[in-house]
């Protein structure tokens, strides 16, 4: 067994943290442009709801995404027509919904290999909004 000396010891990225590099060249840690670039494709998603039903369930919300191994946030307004663009955010706490996710799990989140419930069940993602803004939410996901 190979000796470590002191102080070189480093903490593991864990499982969540590793990102499959689509173009064939192994694995990456998710940096903050790819958790950007996820935000990007989950508005776009919610851009292409349809317009009627947008209206119907939208009710304007700030929405901040906190990104915890990168230490990172992202604010957002959800109105009747659509999602502004995410900004960061210094201060994710004060939104009215709150959402709170790993980097690699946003990523696949986004990418549609992670199920938001299944997600949510095991603690990888937590949100933080009333009773009502959930339900409302889940109509237009």
């Amino acid at each position: 067994m190979p000796r470590v000396a002191s102080g070189s010891l480093r903490t593991l990225p864990s499982l969540h943290d590793i990102v499959v590099d689509r173009t064939g060249n192994g694995l990456t840690m998710a940096n903050e442009d790819d958790c950007r670039a996820a935000l990007d494709r989950i508005a776009g998603r919610l851009a292409e709801v349809d317009a009627d039903r947008l209206a119907e369930h939208a009710v304007e919300r700030t929405i901040s995404c906190q990104i915890t191994d990168l230490g990172v946030a992202y604010r957002t307004r959800l109105h009747a027509g659509g999602l502004d663009p995410f900004e960061p955010a210094a201060d994710a706490g004060t939104a009215q919904v709150r959402i709170t996710v790993g980097a690699a799990d946003l990523i696949a989140l986004a990418a549609d290999e992670l199920n938001p419930a299944k997600a949510w069940a095991t603690g990888r993602l937590k949100i933080e909004a009333s009773f009502f803004d959930l339900l409302r939410l889940r109509k237009l996901l």
